[in-house]
């Protein structure tokens, strides 16, 4: 019968396996996917030695299970017991490409980022995440969406806009201004029944909006395109 601590760092070393399978190395990646920061991420992967190790409580294994569409026990290496190993199920998802149109600079409002002509754009970006047929790419600028803990995203990084997508409060929107031709990166915040825009960097100032704001669409896949 596997040891309490064995069966910790079973999970710790399938959770490695997810990030380096999964998510492209990127614990980053996996904080998103679980919905997590990503320091609770490393502490699990027992990369934060600041915050010491955390170990994975069975209530987290389903989280991950099944924010990946693993199945159940798999992290424990019940799932796939007598069959070799077992894939993600998200490898085995459909990539479809969208068009990176434009740029959008974090904390500014900038030029739209509508209309656009599909057969001049060059670059279609993949996703495996289910997006709408109206969705497309922006490439982050500046710094007003770079946190100094927790969930970032950095200038270079590029968003995947979804305009069918709902905005609800707390997610990650962009958005412009009724009566200009100006887009910006934001978190979408309702409070009291007021709304706001919210930078991740608490050196940018909170925007209320109130009438005077569309949103385009919700951002539904933040990733590095390119790797330095």
């Amino acid at each position: 019968m596997m040891s309490t601590m064995d069966k910790y760092e079973q999970r710790r070393l399938r959770l490695i396996q997810i990030r380096d399978d999964f998510c492209g190395g990127k614990a980053v990646d996996v904080a998103r996917k679980i919905e997590r920061e990503p320091s609770y991420v490393s502490r699990m992967l027992y990369e934060d030695g600041k915050k010491g190790k955390k170990r994975i409580a069975d209530d987290m294994v389903e989280v991950i299970e099944k924010a990946f569409s693993l199945p159940r026990g798999w992290m424990d290496g019940i799932a796939d017991s007598g069959h070799g190993n077992v894939e993600f199920a998200g490898n085995q998802k459909e990539t479809k490409g969208f068009p990176l149109i434009s740029w959008v600079s974090a904390g500014q409002w900038l030029e739209a980022v509508e209309p656009y002509k599909l057969n001049e754009i060059d670059e279609w970006p993949e996703t495996t995440m289910n997006a709408g047929a109206q969705s497309f790419w922006l490439t982050v600028k500046g710094d007003s969406m770079t946190s100094p803990v927790g969930f970032t995203v950095p200038e270079g990084m590029i968003i995947l806009v979804d305009p069918s997508k709902e905005a609800k409060s707390g997610k990650l929107v962009v958005a412009k201004l009724t009566n200009d031709n100006e887009a910006t990166f934001k978190m979408y915040i309702e409070d009291a029944g007021r709304k706001f825009l919210k930078p991740l960097n608490p050196q940018y100032p909170i925007t209320e909006v109130n009438g005077n704001c569309s949103i385009i669409g919700t951002v539904v896949d933040v990733k590095w395109q390119r790797i330095p």
